[in-house]
């Protein structure tokens, strides 16, 4: 074995996890996603509702859920921009 082929496995191996998605990355990932799919759910009941093919408490249910998706994307926007404006409010 060349010791350059060698060299290349060691720092190849080094530098594979740094390939991989941080933790932080992925619970964002599946949060939008869940979010996506949250309110797709809302307007296909309300689609449904408004041809008498999904009763009333669905209806309610699947609103009510889409406005909490709402709100917390909402809350969770609102506090990123207020940690972005503490950081360009910090002394260089």
């Amino acid at each position: 074995m060349d010791i350059n082929a060698a060299f290349a496995a060691q720092r190849y191996a080094a530098a594979r996890p740094a390939t991989t998605p941080e933790p932080a990355v992925q619970a964002a990932t599946e949060a939008v996603q869940t979010f996506a799919e949250t309110m797709q759910a809302g307007e296909d009941t309300a689609r449904a509702a408004m041809t008498g093919a999904a009763d009333p408490n669905a209806l309610v249910r699947s609103l009510g859920q889409a406005k909490f998706a709402v709100e917390t994307a909402v809350t969770v926007r609102d506090k990123v921009v207020e940690a972005y404006q503490e950081i360009l409010r910090m002394p260089v």
